[in-house]
């Protein structure tokens, strides 16, 4: 049974008319079913050790670009220049940098500012090639940093959507703007998987299959635009359940196990990895699944 949930008041409501369940029994974020996907030892130190990660100057700057671009539409829209755009960073750092503190090391050893500065500037061309993508002064959104969530089968998925589009005859157009380049063909399943998932929610919560998926990645100026259907959706469904009931049966077992590709290198749990040598800490007694990040958007990539 599907049911939605208000975030406002965290009260559900039946959509179908069925009773409403005693507990929610967990939630799940597309980045962490993700996670889970790729890498369950990834997932573990995540979401049961908590393990701390290290901010880097690429995630940080996709924070950036994130909140510049949802605060470029507060402006009426024949201000929406890039001009505009770039003058909001120092603001949009700033709003990091006390969001969370820890960003303050990553320029700990840049004694001449050189190095901040050409990170600015490479978000300032980010921005310039946003544009070179579309025009902010022909788009209203009908929402920007969205939380989106439904109830299925006890399980809280959710996510925030960067922008939620729709036309005057009510078609949904999900956009999500990415800070890196577009995926070569053979990764483009696993890019939409996000995509898919926020598509699920809306189409659950709102009884409309989005008409259009589109990610905009900004490095390298390039879009990759994805019609789904309601019968993918379903079967899209019963993948998030079963990643669910896997991850249920390793919290039972302990046995969350790594899955070593070439994104190791890029890992801050590397060195606790038994893949590469490591020991990873004793699984803890009585572990529940913990996700500060589910509270605040998902990392930018």
């Amino acid at each position: 049974m599907t049911q939605v949930s208000d975030p406002a008041t965290d009260q559900l409501s039946p959509i179908d008319g069925g009773a409403l369940p005693p507990v929610v029994l967990g939630s799940l974020s597309p980045s962490r079913a993700a996670d889970f996907k790729s890498c369950p030892l990834l997932y573990r130190y995540r979401c049961v050790d908590r393990l701390p990660e290290q901010p880097s100057r690429a995630a940080v700057r996709g924070t950036m670009v994130h909140s510049v671009l949802e605060s470029l539409f507060d402006l009426p829209a024949t201000q929406r220049t890039v001009e505009a755009a770039r003058s909001m960073l120092p603001e949009a750092w700033a709003q990091v940098r006390e969001a969370e503190p820890a960003v303050a090391t990553l320029f700990e050893a840049d004694a001449d500012g050189a190095e901040f500065a050409e990170w600015m500037a490479s978000a300032a061309t980010l921005l310039g090639n946003y544009f070179a993508l579309e025009d902010p002064a022909r788009l209203e959104p009908a929402a920007r940093e969205e939380r989106v969530e439904v109830i299925v089968d006890g399980v809280r998925l959710r996510g925030i959507v960067d922008r939620l589009d729709v036309s005057g005859a009510g078609d949904l157009r999900v956009v999500d703007y990415k800070t890196g380049a577009s995926p070569r063909e053979a990764f483009e399943a696993k890019a939409l998987f996000q995509m898919k998932f926020y598509a699920l929610v809306l189409w659950r919560t709102r009884g409309v299959v989005p008409r259009q998926l589109r990610l905009m990645y900004l490095a390298d100026q390039d879009t990759l635009s994805y019609a789904p259907d309601a019968d993918e959706l379903t079967r899209f469904e019963r993948t998030l359940m079963a990643i669910w009931a896997a991850i249920q049966r390793a919290m039972q077992t302990g046995d969350f196990r790594p899955s070593p590709s070439r994104l190791c290198d890029w890992c801050d749990f590397k060195a606790h990895c038994p893949a590469w040598g490591g020991t990873p800490p004793p699984f803890p007694q009585d572990a529940v699944l913990t996700d500060p990040r589910d509270a605040v958007p998902p990392s930018p990539s």
